[in-house]
C-alpha cells in the first residue's frame, strides 16, 4: 500500500521533510507521483530506511550517496535475474540439468 510523505516521516523518524524532498528531487527515491502528491511504495519506504542507515552507521556523505545507491540497484538487479535464471534452469528436464551442471563446472575449471 503506498503511503504519502507525511505517512513516511512517521514511519522513518530519522529523515525530516526536507531531507526526503531533496532525496526525491536527486532522484535516490522515486516515488510515483499523484495529484500533487507523493506516493511511497514499500520498496520507496524501505529504501529511506536503507539510506538513513548509510548516512547514520556508515557517515556516508551526500558525494558517495549516489555512487553507493547506484551499486546497491545493481546487486538487487543481478539477484532479480539470478533467481529467474535459477528458475528457467528447475524447469529444464533432469538430462538438461545435468548437461548445464557439467558445462558450468567446466568453465569453472578454466
Amino acid at each position: 500500500m503506498a503511503q504519502r510523505t507525511e505517512e513516511v516521516l512517521m514511519v522513518c523518524r530519522r529523515v525530516n521533510a526536507r531531507d526526503l524532498t531533496l532525496w526525491v528531487e536527486r532522484h535516490w527515491v522515486r516515488p510515483q507521483h499523484e495529484g500533487g502528491a507523493l506516493l511511497f511504495s514499500e520498496a520507496d519506504v524501505a529504501r529511506v530506511e536503507m539510506i538513513c542507515d548509510l548516512r547514520e552507521d556508515l557517515a556516508l556523505d551526500d558525494e558517495a550517496m549516489p555512487v553507493v545507491l547506484s551499486l546497491l540497484d545493481s546487486v538487487y538487479a543481478l539477484r532479480r535475474r539470478l533467481r529467474v535464471l535459477a528458475g528457467a534452469i528447475g524447469q529444464l528436464p533432469p538430462e538438461a540439468r545435468d548437461v548445464l551442471r557439467e558445462e558450468l563446472r567446466k568453465l569453472e575449471e578454466e
